[in-house]
């Protein structure tokens, strides 16, 4: 777990989430049952019932009765608004950054650019 300040069942809702969009948890997997993942991360069975509950109404996982809890096939939307959320808030930081610094827009732009073409990006 990190330690964001962020509630851990939105921790855990959160590393789930990014499992399954990278495809280290797939389609069909079953996840650890709740008070399995409540023991193996020594936290409340709420908290990850919550986690659990949060994810199930996202449209990332299913809950069977008595088989568990399942990952749900990927809405391609749901997957595209998702990326969407985690670039604007990651563009509202650095532009937040940005402003302590004292960087111009052109500056910023220019950081961006040069990070784009590090990594290769078309």
């Amino acid at each position: 777990m990190n330690t964001s300040g962020k509630p851990i069942y939105e921790q855990i809702k959160e590393q789930i989430k990014e499992a399954i969009l990278s495809d280290e948890i797939e389609e069909g997997d079953l996840l650890p049952s709740i008070r399995q993942l409540a023991r193996e991360l020594k936290i409340s069975v709420i908290t990850t019932t919550r986690a659990y509950t949060d994810l199930q109404q996202e449209g990332f996982i299913a809950t069977l009765q008595g088989k568990g809890c399942f990952v749900l096939p990927i809405n391609s939307v749901l997957v595209r608004e998702q990326l969407l959320c985690k670039i604007e808030e990651g563009f509202r930081m650095a532009v937040n950054v940005g402003r302590i610094a004292k960087l111009s827009r052109q500056e910023l732009i220019d950081m961006l650019n040069l990070i784009m073409e590090e990594k290769q990006y078309d």
